[in-house]
């Protein structure tokens, strides 16, 4: 097989095979994140073709969202049991076939199917939970590292592609996006194919940073495994840790992905930006984003991650605060995409952290996805919410002020965490 001849051609030259799994998984998220943002470049056209409103395409972005954060939980029990290769790729097919079907779509309970519910599955799938799972198996050194090159994948992979899919929109209407997204998805499935594998174990090498292979856990049912992630619930759910980083990752959610990869292109619109400028705007938070991320996962290796997230929140708070009073300038929105950017997803390290060090690294994959589930939640809050503030108020504008200010509470709740440990449920009462 490729894998087990690279894996022998990369160990005579010291270099581990992790790093073409990380190559990979970067890889799938940055496409998938990117079918993620596609939708914020079609509003209006998808408006002025069908003359739907903008709350009403807002409601199948806001259930895409809410999928995508609800199936994390579940995405890391089917990862366990059925393994990380043939979830990858089953997630890469169903996103496909949503693309495809929308292509034909006619009316508003087609696109809420295809773009809500089909799309939400598949992304839910490969959401950070993949990033959280595949740094705890196959690296022990530079956990934060990786976690933080896998989450600048997933925001980049929202940004970067923006300017491109707004041309091609442009030039030749939103199905030309639509195939682009398609290919895109295709070239990830055949990489995962020829180069994923679950474990360190299926190629006989320990994970980086031991020196022991690590074997796989005994296998499980498919119902225990559906099961364990309403287990791992009721225990972390008795614990304040999870609350609050529940609580900050939906007010990230609400912040970012609902908010900014959403309708920050039609925001712009609104004060005379065209879709591809807006989106070149939203490339450029990307670049940031993705050496911001990078740089809060080498951080997070090494310091208080509490902290972290304090700075992380507290700054993007500001950024949004300032947004409406940038005046839509060239320099303004500059400046706002650099500081907004370099934070966009630099949450995400410092938080998989805390889990994995009041968890412990067996748990971590289940406990961010509940807390990722949260990110969600608040993403599909403003991706609704901001919308609606759009249709009857015709401003986006409150949805940001709102947003600034649920960023300053998150990072005075990050504080309140507690320094360091194992966290466990209260203990039962004696009987």
């Amino acid at each position: 097989m490729v894998s087990t001849v690279l894996a022998s051609t990369l160990a005579r030259r010291n270099i581990h095979y992790g790093w073409v799994v990380v190559a990979a998984t970067f890889l799938t998220m940055l496409v998938t994140a990117g079918a993620m943002g596609a939708p914020g470049v079609l509003i209006k056209p998808l408006q002025d073709e069908f003359g739907w409103e903008t709350s009403q395409i807002s409601s199948a972005l806001a259930i895409r969202l809410i999928l995508f954060g609800f199936m994390g939980p579940f995405a890391a029990a089917f990862m366990n049991y059925f393994g990380v290769r043939k979830v990858i790729v089953f997630a890469l097919a169903l996103i496909g076939a949503g693309f495809v079907g929308s292509l034909f779509m006619t009316t508003l309970w087609q696109l809420l199917l295809l773009w809500g519910i089909v799309v939400g599955f598949g992304t839910g799938l490969t959401a950070m939970v993949l990033a959280a799972t595949v740094s705890s198996r196959w690296f022990t050194k530079h956990r934060g590292l990786v976690v933080g090159m896998l989450s600048a994948s997933s925001a980049t992979g929202q940004l970067v592609f923006l300017p491109l899919m707004a041309e091609l929109t442009e030039r030749y209407g939103w199905r030309s996006t639509v195939f682009f997204v398609c290919a895109m998805i295709m070239v990830a499935a055949l990489a995962v194919l020829a180069f994923m594998r679950d474990r360190p174990a299926d190629l006989n090498l320990p994970s980086f940073g031991e020196t022991q292979v690590t074997p796989p856990p005994a296998s499980t049912s498919l119902g225990v495994a559906l099961m364990t992630p309403i287990t791992v619930l009721k225990e972390i759910s008795k614990t304040s840790t999870f609350w609050i980083l529940f609580a900050t990752f939906f007010i990230c959610g609400l912040s970012t992905n609902g908010l900014i990869q959403t309708h920050f292109v039609t925001l712009c619109g609104d004060f005379g930006i065209v879709p591809v400028a807006a989106a070149s705007v939203l490339a450029v938070m990307g670049i940031f984003d993705f050496f911001g991320t990078i740089g809060s996962g080498w951080l997070s290796d090494r310091f208080d991650n509490r902290w972290l997230l304090f700075w992380y929140y507290g700054l993007r708070g500001l950024s949004l605060l300032y947004l409406p009073f940038s005046d839509f300038s060239f320099y303004g929105l500059s400046i706002f995409a650099i500081f907004y950017g370099l934070d966009w997803i630099a949450t995400v390290p410092p938080t998989v952290k805390i889990a994995a060090d009041r968890f412990g690294p067996e748990k971590v994959g289940l406990v961010f996805g509940w807390v990722f589930a949260g990110h969600q939640l608040g993403a599909a809050t403003a991706a609704y919410g901001a919308g609606l503030s759009r249709t009857e108020l015709s401003s986006y504008l409150p949805a940001f002020f709102v947003a600034g200010a649920f960023c300053l509470l998150a990072s005075i709740l990050a504080i309140t965490l507690k320094k360091s440990g194992l966290s466990s449920p209260a203990p039962a009462a004696a009987h």
